[in-house]
């Protein structure tokens, strides 16, 4: 991406949130890529690098681990690795055994499933492979620690038996000499200790010359001498030697383990290279969780549609001073390609043109941006600024003079993939001449189709914006009872400067502000005053269309709730209701069954009984309770056409109860314990408590007056 003038990145403040991304950032590599971020115009890069951020942001998001733990800056070893007889270290080789683990973790991470539903973070890797052998060359030869295995090789496995039994001897025979020097009271420390490699006693310096031995220095005080004792010194020389063609083995085998290695370097370089691009989109979902930047949709043509959006700088400022930060939503499409925002000074004219200007940079450089993800941002292929007073010491050039050439290189070189900005266009020249030659440069860049946001205080500007094809009115809202800023963007109308009012509030002299009025022509003065009038108007129905808003959704939750507990109620009656329908419909399954099974049997009794009048009573019997049940239905039917059941009451004396046994309704007269005693008609009948149903009459429905 064309950038114009060579400061635009500084000046919309690129490079603080390079410096965020790169606090983010733990390898070397990772923070590389960060300080060499670049912008691009190609719409695949930018949606994998946005794509790549999201998802990592998801798997933060969701507490799903993803595996790129050790923090590995590993090119003077892989450097190393590349140069033909160089060494490695145990652990140095032990710092690629993690690059490979590390890489192996991944791999493993992206099983069937997270390679579709990570696909940007799956595509790092789809152009390599991993391969287990380096892991299996380097624990051959040396184990957890990085030290060398005995059994690397079998003339090492030699030489370590070989010393660990010299050692021992050695330490058997020091300490018999130790015993001994003790016993003599020539000892000054009955502790061992190492000087130049070899085992030595302390003795007393005024004792040294009765030790048979080699010398090896004293203390600071001289009080203490270092003596290797005569029965040692031989063993200690063996040692040595056996510790030199250990060394000159363990070389051997670090050499060949390298060599090996090498044959892999370019694979580890590639892991390397992976590790760090892991870490820097990392770093890009933590920044992007820091300033709730999300994925908007991309477009391929010019195009910005912002909802909800924030200058990302300003609302971590505000975040850590606990304070609001007002969002923008604009379009600027093929019909409104340019807006014109107008308002009073420190209304937040260039702090929404920065915001639109450094969420450009961050999309086109792969960085999530602070705007609701419905937002719409298409990919530009230059970007001018003109911000600021830019007067140049170098060539002479006044402030108007420096403007007017950076206005003549924007005419030139724009054109319908342009996104520019400028700040206070035409000021710096006397208001007329300026306003006419902001007009030319405003007609020109429409023109061109060049997409943009100019802020000025020129009416001419705002009277031409509702004129010329492609350019748009905005203004920024401001609080006139208040006198203050409201930081809010509002498309499609100019705004007022204010400039009477603010001196009105500000407690200026009535006649100075009248002198003024007076001077100023008086078409130019209504204008600015119905602008001003207009303005607040809006904001008064805005706050009007805010509070209908806030009914409406506070009806919209009732009726909800409402419908949600109408369909709780009827769904309980409709299993009430089928319960019921359920529990006769077992009852008569029940009674059918029980049925069924006695006539088999009165046939069986028929069949093998010769008293056969007997069998005919039984069967008579069965079937007369049959019909008695028939009755009790009947019964219980006129009971329920009568009586209803009272539910949530308790059972008083004086009450009517129906009895769940046999379906009479009588009055309770009495309640003993767990039992009531009913009069039925006037007969007392003691029944239990749980078996009565509390009833009353059904009220009798009116005959229709014909």
């Amino acid at each position: 991406m064309k950038y114009f003038p060579d400061s635009a990145l500084v000046q919309l403040e690129f490079d603080k949130v390079q410096a965020l991304l790169e606090e983010h950032c733990k390898t070397e590599l990772g923070k590389e890529m960060a300080q060499e971020l670049r912008l691009h115009t190609h719409i695949d890069y930018v949606k994998t690098a946005l794509q790549q951020a999201h998802e990592y942001k998801q798997l933060t998001l969701l507490q799903e681990h993803f595996p790129n733990d050790y923090v590995l800056n590993l090119k003077s070893e892989l450097r190393l690795l590349g140069i033909q007889g160089a060494v490695l270290s145990g652990e140095q080789v032990m710092q690629l055994r993690k690059l490979a683990e590390s890489m192996g973790s991944i791999v493993r991470f992206f099983d069937h499933d997270r390679r579709v539903t990570y696909a940007g973070l799956f595509e790092v890797i789809t152009h390599t492979q991993y391969e287990k052998k380096i892991i299996l060359i380097i624990d051959e030869i040396l184990d957890e620690a990085g030290m060398v295995r005995d059994n690397a090789t079998p003339e090492l496995s030699r030489i370590r038996m070989a010393l660990f039994r010299k050692r021992n001897e050695l330490r058997r025979a020091f300490d018999r000499s130790l015993s001994k020097l003790s016993k003599l009271g020539y000892l000054a420390d009955t502790g061992e200790a190492f000087l130049n490699g070899r085992r030595v006693v302390a003795i007393y310096a005024e004792n040294k010359r009765m030790v048979k031995g080699i010398l090896h220095g004293e203390s600071d005080t001289r009080r203490t001498a270092f003596v290797e004792p005569e029965e040692t010194i031989e063993l200690n020389n063996d040692v040595a030697a056996l510790e030199r063609d250990e060394n000159r083995e363990l070389y051997k085998i670090l050499r060949t383990l390298t060599a090996d290695l090498s044959k892999h370097s370019l694979l580890l370089n590639n892991y390397h290279i992976i590790l760090g691009t892991y870490d820097f989109i990392r770093a890009k979902a933590k920044l992007a969780l820091d300033m709730d930047a999300n994925y908007p949709m991309l477009t391929p043509g010019a195009q910005l549609h912002l909802v909800d959006a924030y200058h990302p700088l300003l609302l971590l400022y505000n975040r850590r001073n606990a304070k609001p930060t007002i969002p923008i939503n604009l379009t600027l499409d093929n019909n409104s390609h340019i807006l014109v925002i107008s308002g009073p000074n420190a209304g937040g004219k260039t702090v929404t043109m920065k915001t639109v200007g450094l969420i450009q940079l961050m999309l086109q450089s792969g960085l999530l941006v602070p705007v609701h993800p419905s937002s719409q941002i298409g990919i530009f292929r230059q970007l001018m600024i003109h911000i600021g007073d830019t007067q140049s010491l170098e060539f002479e050039l006044s402030t108007y003079s420096s403007h007017l050439k950076n206005m003549k290189y924007f005419m030139e070189n724009a054109n319908g993939k342009t996104l520019f900005f400028i700040d206070e266009l035409g000021s710096g020249s006397d208001p007329n001449l300026g306003g006419a030659f902001a007009e030319v440069i405003m007609e020109e860049m429409a023109k061109k189709h060049a997409y943009g946001i100019v802020t000025t205080h020129y009416l001419n500007l705002k009277v031409m914006a509702n004129k010329v094809k492609g350019i748009i009115n905005g203004a920024m809202g401001f609080d006139e009872e208040n006198l203050s800023p409201m930081y809010k963007l509002i498309v499609g109308k100019p705004g007022s400067s204010y400039t009477f009012s603010i001196a009105q509030r500000i407690g200026l002299h009535p006649s100075l502000i009248n002198r003024a009025r007076n001077l100023v022509d008086e078409g130019h003065f209504q204008l600015d005053k119905l602008l001003n009038k207009a303005e607040q108007d809006l904001q008064k129905v805005e706050a009007k269309e805010k509070e209908l808003q806030q009914l409406l959704r506070e009806n919209e939750r009732l009726k909800r709730e409402y419908e949600v507990l109408s369909d709780k109620e009827r769904k309980n009656q409709q299993f009430g209701m089928l319960k019921l329908q359920n529990k006769i419909k077992e009852d008569e399954l029940a009674y059918l069954k029980d049925m069924e099974r006695k006539m088999k049997q009165i046939v069986v009794e028929w069949k093998r009984s010769d008293d056969k009048q007997k069998v005919m009573k039984q069967a008579e019997a069965l079937l007369f309770r049959k019909r008695e049940k028939a009755i009790n239905d009947k019964l219980e039917k006129k009971v329920q056409d009568k009586f209803q059941e009272v539910v949530g009451s308790n059972l008083e004396v004086g009450n009517m109860v129906k009895i769940k046994t046999n379906g009479q309704v009588g009055t309770l007269i009495e309640i003993r314990d767990k039992r009531g005693i009913v009069k039925l008609g006037n007969i007392p009948m003691n029944v239990p408590l749980a078996d009565l149903i509390l009833v009353k009459e059904r009220p009798k429905e009116k005959e229709s007056v014909k």
